[in-house]
């Protein structure tokens, strides 16, 4: 491991224990046994490794669960709209409840109120999400896959509504560990639920589209 990720990783064992807005670089100094001015050399600023950790761990995720960029070519008028959605939400789902990335996300979350640092990251990977979902949207419409009145749009409803299910998903995990009772935690079928409703919609208008 290099000494960027040995940092990076600090950092998040850091955070896990006190808290994102409580570390500072004496502390990652510190835990590392290396001076201030030797931490400096590799980053500016906390706010630089609260970044790179995320660029970092995020890279790390796709690759430890292979998951990458979707191939648009393969991409056909005869594939179900809903299968093509489902493995783009299975994909993101793997790469946020990854063990180091859902470790990362839980403490951005709960300070991105008070800290500036984890604000910049949230709305990173919001723009992340709608940016992948426009692309994708776009493509399913050149393929006449979908008919979207405004692709824009739809992307951004449907990652923010992608984005909420799986937060909700990982409450409900939470108050099951701490064998609290979650209200209505029948609703594993959820995700699915809505991206078969999403699909009713729009693949119902593109299988009436007819080639010009």
């Amino acid at each position: 491991m290099d000494r960027k990720a040995e940092i990076i990783n600090a950092t998040l064992e850091l955070a896990s224990e006190y808290g994102l807005a409580a570390v500072s670089m004496n502390q990652i100094a510190e835990k590392l046994g290396i001076t201030k001015p030797a931490l400096y050399k590799h980053f500016a600023s906390r706010e630089e490794i609260i970044k790179a950790m995320y660029s970092f761990l995020r890279g790390q995720a796709k690759q430890n669960l292979s998951v990458g960029e979707i191939n648009y070519d393969m991409l056909s008028k005869d594939m179900p709209l809903e299968k093509i959605l489902t493995q783009m939400v299975e994909s993101y789902r793997k790469l946020c409840t990854n063990s180091d990335m859902f470790r990362f996300y839980k403490i951005i979350m709960s300070q991105r109120t008070i800290d500036t640092a984890a604000t910049e990251i949230m709305a990173m990977e919001t723009k992340s999400m709608i940016d992948a979902t426009k692309k994708l949207f776009y493509a399913l419409q050149v393929k006449r896959i979908a008919d979207f009145f405004d692709a824009d749009a739809a992307a951004v409803s449907f990652a923010m509504v992608v984005h909420s299910i799986i937060d909700y998903e990982c409450d409900l995990k939470q108050l099951e560990k701490e064998n609290q009772e979650a209200e209505n935690t029948s609703n594993k079928d959820m995700m699915q639920n809505f991206i078969k409703e999403f699909c009713r919609i729009y693949e119902c208008k593109a299988k009436g589209v007819k080639e010009k």
